[in-house]
């Protein structure tokens, strides 16, 4: 070997060893700089015509475990998405109360029947009809209370949501264009680990907001995609964008960086985006809509009993609710008989009018009055009552009215009461009711598939079909057909082409409630964009009249409020009950009667018919089992998510630490290199020496 061979393999290993500590000395440096990643150097022997001639330094690495990345990537994005879910549904659960407080949501449904229980020992008491009414006000006022809390969570995920989707665009785009200074360095054989820590650390980020699959490219940086296999980064940033909706569930959307511009859905299954997904689209509206089936069979059970009964003295006008319909169809379907009575102060009947629904006939004070039929109900009606009294129809609701200082009750007939769609002539129309509502809640209509629909053929409604993991199917115009029934509605809807056909289907269930179940095993959810119908002038949009959709069903704990007369003057509670048996001149409303009041009371305790509501099936509960059932499920959920939370922080904890072990920097390590390296170009210095004295052996010989 030649001396100047000698020469050059020496000065390759002071190199060599020159660059070994440098790469020590930056990882001792940074040994408490949280996101680097210990640094190597890949070296090998330099050969020529088989003979070894020195070292050369192939590369400097980091010390990067692509599976112990991935796992901490999945970690990070599973954390994320418990995370949201669990810190949403803890605030949700604070809106209701301490499940075993007696101060909680819960359980001022049960104050309000001790009320009414309490009213019942003493029926004249102003003060405890007053207090009973306090208590309704109260249970619905903190009612709207929650539903505009879970409201106002639902618009922190919506603004959570897009200011996560603006910080993925500028992951995104600064991962992409990290990876030109990459693939530079890589090129020109410079240190590129700086840059590789800066983009690592940027994934990590993007990780815990949205789970992505990441791949080395060959030519030095990393490639993006989501987990369907859509390119984010390394080929160009891609834009995501939060598609937001004030009524239907919200869903995600990306424009390659060569898509043309074309956005397509994203979808995503984990991260802190998809746990407010969930959240924003599925969890706080299921909540509201069981709050709402709560409230709304709630009261409708206080109504039920009100109805049933009347003040003394019965009030001179009675005026229903809002039906959504008009009179003809609101009338049909009823079977059954009823009373309305027109009484004087003191409770005697004046005019009594008999109404059998089975047979289309009218009895006045006893004898045979006018047949009728749905369309011409109100013009016998007003014809029985004479000149005593008047009944109209206006806006969806009924009223009645009595003259010369009478009053108005109604009472059902004892062994064959009127009903439609469950509930009694006087329930159905709201003629008495306690607590009155500004919707239509429990969107049972009583309609069948034979009743006019009612809307303007030619209107459209904007429906959005939803798959299980919360992406957009499609959206689907209906157009109103042509066709007046509520099935050429439903084959409207139910169309294949230009309806939910292909995904699910409408149907109206025998009280005349709307509802949709999805086709395949695969659920398919369904929200409402936009809904320009109307049934008749100033009626209610298809959305509205039947419950389709969450924002619409989601509100409905709100829309309630005591009766304004009654609560002006309790007086005008209906604590008492009118007596069909009593004889002629004598009175059949009596002060002091208390049946009304017990009815009321124990209204909490009837067997009622919840609709499916929130996830929940359909159920015959009672309104307090129903309600201590809802309790301990919005606890369990909450427990869940918290134990969901706490096991998934754990696991990237472990897989933190495991990545950590293997990435980070170990000071014992490395001083141990730093010796070995000190002492290598130690080795290769005094060989330079050596060739040195040498070459000056050999010019002083000359």
């Amino acid at each position: 070997m030649s001396l100047n061979t000698i020469l050059n393999t020496a000065t390759s290993g002071m190199m060599a060893a020159q660059t070994g500590m440098r790469v020590v000395s930056d990882n001792i440096a940074n040994v408490n700089t949280a996101g680097y990643v210990r640094k190597t150097i890949s070296q090998s022997n330099l050969v020529s015509n088989g003979m070894g001639v020195g070292v050369n330094i192939d590369a400097i690495k980091r010390a990067t475990d692509r599976f112990l990345q991935s796992a901490s990537l999945n970690a990070a994005s599973d954390a994320g998405r418990a995370s949201a879910l669990s810190s949403a549904l803890d605030n949700a659960q604070e809106l209701f109360g301490d499940p075993s407080a007696k101060t909680n949501f819960f359980s001022m449904l049960d104050d309000v029947f001790s009320a009414f229980s309490q009213a019942a020992d003493e029926p004249s008491s102003s003060l405890l009809r007053a207090q009973a009414l306090t208590k309704v006000e109260d249970f619905l006022g903190e009612s709207s209370r929650v539903t505009a809390g879970l409201s106002s969570l639902g618009k922190d995920a919506d603004t959570k949501i897009s200011a996560d989707v603006d910080r993925v665009n500028v992951l995104l785009k600064q991962i992409d264009e990290l990876n030109a200074d990459i693939t530079r360095a890589k090129t020109t054989g410079v240190d590129a680990t700086g840059s590789e820590n800066i983009q690592s650390g940027l994934i990590d980020e993007l990780s815990s907001l949205m789970n992505v699959q990441v791949s080395q490219r060959a030519n030095g940086g990393v490639l993006i995609r989501s987990t369907e296999g859509m390119s984010l980064a390394g080929e160009g940033a891609a834009v995501i964008k939060y598609e937001q909706s004030p009524t239907a569930n919200g869903f995600l959307t990306v424009t390659s960086a060569n898509s043309g511009g074309q956005a397509s859905p994203l979808y995503i299954s984990s991260g802190e985006i998809k746990g407010l997904l969930e959240l924003r689209n599925t969890e706080l509206p299921a909540l509201s809509d069981q709050l709402g089936e709560f409230v709304t069979r709630a009261t409708e059970e206080l109504n039920r009993a009100s109805n049933a009964n009347s003040s003394v003295p019965a009030p001179a006008t009675m005026t229903g609710r809002d039906t959504g319909l008009d009179a003809t169809t609101a009338l049909t379907g009823f079977t059954g008989k009823t009373t309305i009575a027109l009484t004087n102060s003191a409770g005697v009947i004046q005019r009594r009018i008999e109404v059998d629904f089975s047979a289309g006939s009218m009895t006045v004070d006893g004898v045979a009055g006018p047949a009728f039929t749905p369309a011409n109900f109100l013009t016998q009606l007003n014809s029985a009552l004479g000149a005593d009294g008047q009944a109209t129809f206006s806006n969806g609701a009924l009223s009645l009215s009595a003259n010369g200082g009478l009053g108005v009750a109604i009472a059902d007939d004892p062994t064959n009461p009127s009903t439609k769609a469950g509930k009694g002539f006087s329930h159905f129309f709201g003629m008495n009711d306690i607590v009155r509502q500004n919707g239509y809640s429990p969107y049972e209509t009583g309609m069948t598939t034979a009743s006019p629909h009612g809307f303007t053929p030619g209107e459209e409604i904007t429906l959005r079909l939803t798959d299980i993991e919360g992406g957009r199917i499609r959206d689907v115009k209906v157009t109103v057909p042509a066709g007046g029934t509520m099935q050429d509605m439903l084959n409207a809807l139910n169309s294949r082409s230009d309806g939910a056909g292909q995904y699910g289907t409408f149907a109206l269930d025998s009280k005349g409630a709307l509802s949709f179940g999805s086709n395949s095993a695969s659920p398919v959810t369904l929200s409402v964009v936009e809904d320009g119908t109307q049934r008749g002038a100033g009626g209610p949009s298809l959305s509205q009249l039947f419950g389709l959709g969450p924002s619409e069903r989601s509100t409905r704990a709100s829309g309630y409020t005591v009766d304004a007369a009654m609560n002006s003057n309790p007086a005008r509670l209906p604590f008492a009950k009118l007596d069909l048996t009593a004889a002629a001149g004598t009175s059949a409303l009596a002060v002091g009667d208390a049946r009304g009041a017990l009815a009321l009371a124990k209204a909490g305790d009837s067997a009622v018919n919840f609709s499916s509501a929130g996830g929940v099936g359909a159920a015959t509960s009672s309104v307090l089992r129903y309600g201590a059932d809802f309790a301990g499920s919005i606890a369990r959920k909450a427990a869940a998510a918290e134990s969901k939370k706490d096991a998934t922080a754990s696991v990237k904890v472990e897989v933190d630490t495991q990545r950590q072990s293997h990435e980070g920097v170990n000071l014992d390590e490395e001083l141990i290199n730093l010796t070995t390296y000190q002492q290598a170009f130690n080795a290769s210095a005094r060989l330079i020496q050596a060739t040195k004295d040498m070459y000056d052996v050999l010019v002083n010989i000359i």
